[in-house]
């Protein structure tokens, strides 16, 4: 029986592990180790065990095959990412998206070809073919 948590939100770990689970498509928790552990060492039990709580959180859904469990993912990535960005904006920045964009544009790290970019963006959203 499914129970989803109230949190939306993905703990460090657990982001890493739908990370993968996005990419792939999902998988059996062999399949997923598999791709885990090209990152960092990981034990099948620890493995098996945060899958579980992503699937209780409501992230995952899983099926038997043969017998094993096969887990998918029952958030899409855009949702996620939208989801955590309305969060991060409610949270860090009053509820301002422009705030949230002041400060990324800001960054120094930000290069002249991603403001490009996102001038591209936001004019493809405003209908403004002028650039």
């Amino acid at each position: 029986m499914r129970k989803k948590q109230d949190n939306p939100l993905l703990t460090e770990v657990e982001l890493e592990f739908m990370t993968v689970v996005w990419e792939t498509g999902g998988g059996t928790v062999r399949d997923i180790l598999a791709e885990l552990n090209k990152r960092q060492e990981r034990a099948y039990t620890s493995v098996a065990t945060v899958l579980k709580i992503m699937e209780q959180k409501g992230f995952l859904t899983s099926e038997r095959a043969d017998r094993s469990l096969v887990y998918r993912p029952a958030v899409p990535k855009a949702d996620y990412q939208k989801t955590t960005l309305k969060n991060l904006s409610s949270k860090l920045f009053n509820g301002a998206p422009a705030a949230l964009v002041a400060r990324l544009v800001d960054d120094e790290d930000v290069t002249d070809e991603m403001l490009v970019e996102i001038r591209a963006l936001l004019n493809e959203r405003l209908g403004d073919d002028e650039r």
